[in-house]
């Protein structure tokens, strides 16, 4: 199965939040719908690294151009510390592509997060929301495994020593109102990433607690998608 069909991604803006893997899903995702032969525009509505090998120009006129010629760019400019800002108005970047995939969040390299209130940055062109959460967390402290851990010790009630759980994962994103209806009007899909080995139980002990759809995936591994639940309940692919 596609990315694209398992995140149920439609033409138009997907923003994609949390931690352990938006950069890797982005990049993957935006390859995948190219190949498919969709004008594809990777952005960012913070900041981000410049995904590897892919064109990019902070002037919509000369994204434009690329896009004649390469069906996925990147849209952005470099800001002093080298990663790309948003640089335009989302809805001057929504005319140049099919589909526009955006990073709105930012977790530190680290696989699990918690939201400070001015976070995430989700674009109100919005049409799918993409929460990912990152299984190498679970078994380490919070302290260890969370971006802003001593928010997320607080969203489970628990001390930053509290060593995650796989329901954890999920609790935590549910306390801050990212379920089957979404924070706002866009509902979340969840991506729990890094499914390697033993992570897989913890994978589906994780999708089993979702409201919604919930993809269960290695994007780094060949076959990205392991297996995809839908209301607490394994789906067929």
């Amino acid at each position: 199965m596609t990315l694209r069909a398992a995140l149920q991604i439609p033409a138009g803006l997907t923003a994609i939040i949390g931690g352990g893997g938006k950069s890797t899903l982005l990049l993957r995702l935006g390859r995948e719908l190219a190949a498919a032969g969709h004008k594809t525009l990777l952005c960012t509505s913070t900041h981000m690294l410049a995904p590897p090998g892919v064109p990019f120009s902070g002037e919509p006129e000369q994204a434009a151009r690329l896009l004649q010629s390469a069906p996925l760019v990147c849209f952005g400019v470099k800001g002093e510390d080298g990663k790309l800002n948003q640089g335009a108005p989302m809805e001057a970047l929504l005319s140049l592509a099919e589909y526009v995939l955006c990073e709105a969040d930012g977790s530190k390299g680290l696989p699990l997060k918690a939201h400070a209130p001015h976070e995430p940055n989700v674009p109100r062109e919005t049409k799918r929301l993409v929460y990912v959460a990152g299984l190498d967390g679970v078994g380490r402290t919070v302290a260890e495994a969370a971006h802003r851990p001593a928010l997320y010790a607080a969203l489970l009630g628990v001390g930053e020593g509290h060593v995650v759980a796989p329901g954890d994962v999920v609790n935590a994103i549910l306390a801050e109102g990212y379920g089957a209806s979404g924070a706002g009007a866009v509902p979340a899909v969840l991506l729990l990433n890094k499914a390697e080995g033993e992570r897989l139980n913890w994978g589906r002990q994780a999708a089993a607690l979702w409201p919604g759809r919930a993809v269960i995936a290695s994007l780094q591994s060949a076959k990205a998608i392991k297996e995809i639940w839908e209301d607490g309940n394994k789906q067929e692919k």
